[in-house]
């Protein structure tokens, strides 16, 4: 099966209508592919496992995400997709083996953090440094919903400093920013 983004985004348009749903799939999406650029990976396959990965969550929260497994598998997404997927989760106790599925886990809380910090800067991404994002993760009440622990095991089981972890999903999240707005799509607006 050939893994395209088109493909992938009509796929999550059939199962997720929320549009804060799919705002933070295109971040976890973007987050992933600076990983895979970075880490000389596939672009098109690791962009769309983070675009999938919260597939069922809207409308199947209580299976997820095991229902959502099994929509990918009826789609035809390989197995170490499938079960980067899985192991995001911490509830099915899936071991992360892979770095698609490490870094998965590693940037699903964080692409999330990342934009909240962005969404209360006037600038918004413009001048964003790792250091504010840093002292926001200081402040539980900050975006209180983000799971802090998750995004300092994250990092751990990438193997990467939390620091330069924080740089690469900033970045990454300003690079898809400009290329989403081409397509009339934000993360932010």
């Amino acid at each position: 099966m050939e893994i395209t983004r088109e493909k992938a985004f009509a796929l999550l348009k059939q199962y997720v209508n929320s549009n804060s749903l799919i705002k933070h799939c295109l971040a976890v999406e973007a987050s992933m592919r600076g990983y895979a650029k970075k880490f000389g990976q596939d672009v098109e396959t690791w962009g769309a496992c983070g675009l999938l990965h919260d597939i069922d969550f809207e409308k199947y929260p209580e299976q997820h995400p095991l229902k959502g497994i099994e929509i990918l598998k009826e789609n035809g997404y390989p197995e170490d997709f499938i079960m980067a997927v899985k192991g995001h989760a911490d509830k099915t106790n899936t071991p992360r083996e892979t770095n698609m599925a490490k870094t998965l886990y590693a940037v699903d809380e964080l692409s999330s953090f990342v934009i909240a910090c962005v969404l209360v800067r006037p600038n918004k991404f413009e001048g964003l440094k790792v250091k504010s994002v840093k002292k926001k993760l200081k402040d539980k009440a900050f975006a209180k919903a983000v799971d802090r622990e998750q995004i300092k095991q994250g990092a751990q089981e990438l193997g990467v400093d939390l620091t330069e972890h924080i740089q690469t999903v900033i970045d990454s999240l300003v690079q898809r920013e400009e290329e989403l707005q081409k397509e009339g799509l934000s993360l932010i607006k």
